[in-house]
């Protein structure tokens, strides 16, 4: 017998096909040990529910989707932001926060500061609320330490987090720590050196991550980053195009990195090559709304071409504070023109893919893990619609039902 079986009840597979969603309707569900073992018409059902599984559970018309995944985000920080983006909505520059001791350096600050439990602590709060609001994968980033021993500390308090999928990414190249300001390619070697090899040997980062911008490093400085994470078998991804275009994107394609984040300033070569290497493009809707940005992603462009396209939270402290797929998923919509499908798409089947994890999870499919959200809607449409609210019913991590 199965374990677990879920009728009277509508899926939305997101599995790619003519009908919107992948909908199967009055549908049902089966898992065994962790994995998908059954999903169809409930009519086709091989027998009598009760002859079929050890629990059979009713829905009641709910709809069923894959647990949502967020694959940006930066949820391990050791304080939060909120008096600095008060000083700004007061009028406060950027340059008189900083010489306060305000922007990333003050979380890099507070997180060297922070013990792993405390680390742990705030960062579960944050994870709740994503559990809260459907979502059962979680990649988080490390990136305010900046040094080997905080990195790592960083990574270990994410692998901590418990009540979710969590998949852990190095962020060292995320920007220049104070004591090496005089000394770009000093810290470059310390990632590439001591690092990526640290973190790959203790099998604390899935992958590795840098912030190539004006701002943050160039490309022949990710060129290092990239080349160190790959000889240590880990695969890249990046921040890229956001601010400036310093071809972020071409430069992940060419090193057939898992996404390419933010993506205002994306041009044509960029999408091009993603879409040769299968490279995910990733929005982060919070970020531009809290930013007040005004440069728009190119949405067609990237339809166009065939790039899948993920959408995720990219929770921090300084420029999105936000915990919440389904509000992402409205702002996809709302700001960048997504439907509600392809947004719906962008916190499942496509950000499975953004973490290299499409043969895992993502989509409601046999052999998939029973990762699973239901939710107490009339049209799955509505979980990109209700501003503000989350109409979870239940969360179902591999199997188990955690609501």
């Amino acid at each position: 017998m199965w374990d677990t079986l879920l009728i009277d009840g509508h899926a939305a597979t997101m599995v790619a096909s003519e009908r919107p969603y992948g909908a199967i309707l009055n549908a049902a569900l089966a898992m065994e040990a962790g994995r998908i073992v059954w999903i169809g018409a409930q009519a086709d059902l091989p027998g009598a529910p009760g002859d079929l599984a050890q629990t059979v559970e009713s829905l009641d018309g709910r709809w069923i989707t894959p647990g949502l995944i967020d694959c940006h985000t930066h949820l391990v920080f050791g304080s939060n932001r909120a008096v600095e983006w008060e000083m700004r909505l007061n009028g406060a520059t950027y340059e008189e926060i900083a010489r306060a001791g305000g922007g990333i350096l003050s979380s890099v600050k507070a997180t060297r500061g922070a013990t792993q439990a405390e680390l742990v602590a705030s960062a579960q709060h944050r994870l709740n609320a994503l559990a809260a609001a459907g979502a059962t994968t979680v990649e988080i980033k490390s990136g305010y330490g900046l040094d080997l021993d905080s990195e790592l500390k960083m990574l270990r308090a994410a692998g901590d987090l418990t009540g979710a999928r969590i998949v852990r990414t190095l962020l060292a190249a995320h920007a220049l720590p104070p004591e090496f300001k005089d000394n770009r390619a000093g810290y470059i070697d310390l990632i590439c050196e001591q690092i990526i090899p640290a973190a790959a040997r203790a099998g604390l980062a899935d992958a590795v991550d840098a912030f190539c911008e004006s701002i943050g490093f160039s490309p022949d400085e990710v060129t290092r980053v990239f080349q160190a994470a790959r000889a240590h078998g880990l695969p890249v991804k990046l921040h890229a195009e956001q601010l400036t275009n310093q071809h972020g994107a071409a430069l992940t394609a060419r090193y057939h990195g898992l996404s390419a984040d933010h993506l205002e300033h994306l041009d044509d070569e960029g999408i091009a090559a993603m879409a040769e290497a299968g490279t995910v493009a990733v929005l982060l809707p919070g970020a531009f709304y809290f930013l007040k940005d005004t440069k728009l992603p190119p949405i067609q462009a990237l339809r166009d071409a065939g790039v899948p396209v993920a959408v995720a939270t990219d929770c921090n402290p300084g420029t999105s504070p936000l915990t919440s797929l389904p509000l992402a998923m409205n702002m996809a919509c709302t700001l960048f023109g997504l439907t509600p499908e392809e947004a719906l798409a962008g916190c499942t089947r496509h950000g499975a893919a953004a973490l290299g994890l499409a043969d895992q999870i993502g989509t409601l499919e046999v052999g998939k893990a029973a990762d699973l959200a239901v939710w107490n809607i009339d049209e799955p449409a509505e979980l990109a619609y209700w501003l503000g609210a989350a109409p979870l019913s239940q969360r179902w991590l591999s199997g188990r039902n955690l609501t």
